[in-house]
């Protein structure tokens, strides 16, 4: 487990497992609940259970970011909406139609609720996806560059920062590593400290 997410999870298990394993996926599945949609739209764990459309559409832009970063890497990209039975049949509409409009697909999965028979069209979808075979996949920096330069990639294209700011002392040591042989390394950023 490389962290939670298509920036901290999904970014180092491509750029640094897939790198050194040499193994590629042909598709990344996102799990995401209406839940989380109205949690990230501002909705209070108490108010969980009540339907609010605008929520949810409001916290389908953490659910975009995500996206974005995998497809960032060249890789198809299905959601996988966790059901629960407070879930409204207008809140899981709206994330499909914007999931859509990311140029994605969403699927219900109520496998909470009928075991494996519950994610059938998941597991189709992914097939589907993987035999075609036509992901683009590509790392988001080569090993060749600087680590300055890595880090600054990652935090523009996965955390979306306008700029890195880096301490003499930081960038002194980073030169050093690069000496010592260790420039050619993948970074493992961490989101905090």
């Amino acid at each position: 487990e490389a962290g939670f997410g298509a920036d901290l999870g999904a970014e180092k298990f491509i750029n640094i497992k897939c790198r050194k394993s040499g193994l590629f996926p042909s598709a990344a599945v996102i799990v995401t609940t209406v839940r989380a949609m109205k949690m990230n739209g501002g909705v209070s764990k108490e108010s969980l259970g009540t339907k609010n459309i605008e929520s949810v559409l409001k916290g389908c832009a953490n659910l975009g970011r995500h996206i974005e970063n995998i497809k960032s890497f060249g890789i198809p990209v299905v959601i996988a909406i966790n059901h629960f039975s407070t879930d409204s049949n207008e809140e899981i509409e709206t994330i499909k139609k914007y999931v859509n409009e990311k140029s994605s697909k969403a699927l219900l999965c109520k496998h909470w609720a009928e075991g494996s028979k519950g994610t059938i069209e998941l597991a189709r979808e992914i097939s589907e996806i993987c035999n075609k075979d036509e992901n683009n996949f590509t790392l988001l920096y080569k090993n060749k560059i600087s680590l300055l330069e890595k880090i600054e990639i990652i935090a523009k294209k996965i955390y979306r920062a306008d700029e890195v700011l880096a301490d003499q002392l930081v960038r002194n040591q980073l030169k050093q590593w690069e000496k010592e042989g260790y420039g050619h390394l993948p970074i493992c950023m961490a989101k905090t400290q």
